[in-house]
């Protein structure tokens, strides 16, 4: 037996400190299990104590928001009685120890996060980040990630419609993984986790308890080092064919009245759900650990209350109906074991094997839980990019951005995915800005997406998080469906040092700002720190996960191109090539301040042009972001295998590859309709230029400057992916 000591805390991440208050919550030195409880509890991973008096400045309501921060997923309306349940969380650390379960198990954790509350599971998105390419421990991290989320998304039955990738060398050593759900329920039948009703029985069904997963979220709360991949004991193993039936067997007892609370069991398994539950509800709970299913023997309580194993579950149900709920989860072949019960004393007692192993009053473990308002120190705002110069052709230029790692096509990846199971897939991966999945029985459709632009965040760390909810809004306002709400997953270094704090601070100020402004609240996230290896940080990662609704899926517009039609750009061009892709790809440089965010056009132009798609005068629709107008052209071409004839005057490199903001690129069918729109953007004050016209010549050209072909185009765009497998 360990000796419970200052040093024993400390490896389990708790400072002198920390220790000191347990001592002084406990009055006595506590059990090893009850260290561990503390320890779990009041780790960065579950208790947010650097972020949370920062994430409080977050704009979190509206009025159809249901269920903001502080329930396993957000829950907004979407109208005909229905809701959307949604949230993304990090599985950064494990998928860097164990690429293929630490992606999967991230999968299996947020789809857990959201069924609980009552909703079908209908949609998967992810958010990933890896280091140089060039390294061979990227090729095997991006690998195993992939496969990972395909194999659980897949297995499980729900598809994978969304995502990105991106590509630097801060992320070489901690990856970033961050998985999306989206589920759908019935605005009466969600489901919250508070405990309540002393003496209801404590149900724990799913999988079984093993050793797999011990201390994973203290592992999550600390940075790496030369030994981190030595750590595979505390990455979870996962098993998406026990997550089907779990998914099933829970929705199917939500039907009927047994469940009082529901919890998943996810960062620190069975301490985390029962503490939670207990605590919410304003309870005690008692837990009999011989009870507890085990796949190990000689299980100590110390490991099952720590224990990550996955597809498990905690309930508390109605006494008199905990046989109908043990032959509805036994008909899905899960465990069901009664492993405790409610109490009114206010504490979690835990026993096992007749002794008592934890014995701790609940309400200061969560209200006494640290809570650091850490030293901050701004970044500097960086100078405006000078002027810059390439004598390289604009055809050649963007044959060299298209095939580079950030926008290259991401083909091998989503073809690992499953993006149609369930055949209400309207919309699937690169067919359009958003993906848009129908709600069944339904015209009306969800429009998702995942964004952010760390290259931004790391000049300007405000202007960054503002882009990142900015992106995410055009995303949805591009294929016409008006965005509602999101979720995110702040990931970011070590917190303890200033300018990461201060990076952290100005992210979530200029998010507040962007969501205030849009109408767009934060309705769940998660926060991911100690994202550093050897003491180098990732670049900041505000990774944005949203959700919007169209009434109508048939309305909803995708990316291709069909000759003969116009392209016009709504927005202003600047000519902006600060932290530019074009800036890094063709002359190697990450300098200059990122592009400026003019709120107020953000919305005006995204309303305007959400509007024009729902008239029906918008045949195709393509935000520009990463890479500029000359990317966004090039994407829609390849799309709808059209060529375009380039008539805009500009030749300048910074108007084709500048990534100003609040532009999109729409195409329509008539002239007619062109002169409509142009007229209609003059009128609302919105500029608006024709740039040419989509041909069935199969070629992308520009006066003397562009003359590419449609298979060149698409070699060069096709080609990163399969070459670095190949070799």
């Amino acid at each position: 037996m360990k000796k419970v000591d200052a040093a024993l805390a400390k490896s389990f991440g708790l400072n002198a400190e920390e220790y000191a208050k347990v001592l002084e919550i406990m009055g006595r030195t506590p059990s090893l299990t009850e260290l561990g409880i503390f320890s779990v509890m009041w780790s960065e991973h579950c208790s947010y104590k650097s972020s949370r008096v920062w994430l409080k400045e977050l704009p979190t309501k509206a009025p159809w928001v249901i269920h903001g921060p502080g329930e396993n997923a957000g829950v907004i309306d979407i109208g005909e009685g229905m809701a959307a349940i949604f949230k993304m969380e990090s599985h950064n650390h494990p998928s860097f120890i164990e690429p293929y379960q630490g992606a999967a198990t991230g999968v299996g954790g947020i789809l857990r996060d959201v069924f609980t509350m009552g909703a079908r599971p209908i949609a998967n998105l992810n958010a990933l980040r890896f280091g140089d390419p060039a390294l061979p421990v990227t090729k095997r991290v991006v690998d195993g990630v992939v496969r990972g989320i395909g194999g659980y998304g897949n297995c499980v039955g729900v598809p994978t419609v969304g995502g990105e990738v991106n590509f630097h060398p801060a992320y070489n050593g901690n990856p970033l993984v961050n998985a999306m759900t989206v589920g759908i329920a019935a605005q009466d039948k969600i489901f919250l986790s508070a405990a309540a009703g002393i003496g209801n029985p404590v149900v724990y069904i799913g999988s079984k308890t093993g050793r797999d997963g011990i201390h994973g979220a203290t592992m999550a709360s600390t940075e790496f080092d030369a030994s981190s991949e030595e750590k595979r004991p505390t990455v979870q193993v996962g098993d998406p064919f026990t997550e089907k039936l779990l998914i099933e067997a829970c929705l199917e007892l939500m039907q009927t009245d047994a469940i009082v609370a529901i919890q998943d069991m996810g960062a620190a398994g069975l301490t985390s759900s029962s503490v939670e539950m207990a605590g919410k509800g304003g309870v005690g709970i008692e837990l009999i650990l011989d009870d507890v299913p085990q796949r190990e023997t000689g299980m100590t309580a110390y490991e099952m209350m720590l224990s990550e194993s996955q597809e498990r579950m905690l309930l508390v149900l109605k006494p008199e109906r905990t046989e109908m709920a043990r032959a509805i989860i036994e008909k899905w072949d899960l465990d069901y074991a009664i492993i405790g019960h409610i109490t009114d004393t206010g504490r979690i007692v835990v026993k096992h094997k007749g002794a008592v192993e934890a014995d701790i009053l609940l309400a200061p473990l969560a209200d006494a839980a640290p809570l650091y308002r850490r030293p901050i120190a701004e970044t500097p705002k960086p100078a405006p990019l000078g002027p810059v110069h390439s004598d390289m052709k604009l055809g050649d230029a963007l044959l060299k951005l298209i095939a580079s790692p950030d926008l290259c096509s991401r083909r091998w990846i989503f073809d690992q995915y499953d993006s149609t199971v369930g055949g209400q897939t309207v919309k699937r991966p690169a067919q359009a800005d958003a993906a848009i999945v129908r709600l069944e029985g339904t015209k009306r459709a969800l429009a998702l997406t995942t964004d952010c632009t760390p290259r931004y965040c790391v000049a300007d760390p405000e202007a960054g998080g503002a882009q990142a909810v900015v992106e995410a809004w055009r995303n949805i306002s591009a294929t016409g469906a008006t965005p509602l709400a999101i979720t995110d997953n702040m990931n970011f270094g070590n917190p303890e040092k200033p300018e990461i704090m201060g990076q952290f601070a100005a992210a979530i100020k200029g998010m507040a700002a962007a969501c205030t402004a849009l109408d767009f609240p934060v309705v769940s996230g998660n926060v991911s720190l100690y994202n550093e290896t050897e003491g180098k940080g990732i670049l900041p990662t505000p990774a944005i996960g949203a959700v919007g609704v169209i009434e109508d899926a048939a309305k909803a517009v995708g990316l291709a191109l069909k000759p003969d039609h116009d392209l016009i750009v709504i927005g202003a061009s600047k000519g902006e090539l600060g932290r530019s892709l074009w800036l890094r790809e063709i002359l190697g440089q990450e300098t200059g301040a990122p592009p400026a965010i003019d709120l107020a056009a953000e919305r005006r132009n995204g309303e305007f042009v959400r509007a024009q798609i729902l008239s029906g005068k918008v045949a195709a629709c393509h935000d520009v972001s990463d890479g500029g107008l000359l990317v966004a052209v090039a994407e829609m071409a390849l799309a709808g295998d059209a060529g375009v004839d380039l008539t805009a005057p500009e030749t300048s490199h910074a108007f084709w590859f500048g990534e100003e903001q609040a532009r999109y690129v729409l195409s329509v069918e008539s002239a007619q309709d062109r002169a409509a729109l142009l007229a209609a953007a003059a009128q609302a004050g919105i500029p608006a230029v024709e740039i040419g016209r989509a041909n069935g010549n199969g070629k992308l050209t520009h006066s003397d400057t562009v003359a590419i072909s449609l298979p060149q185009l698409r070699e060069a765009h096709e080609r990163f992916f399969p070459s670095w497998f190949a070799l």
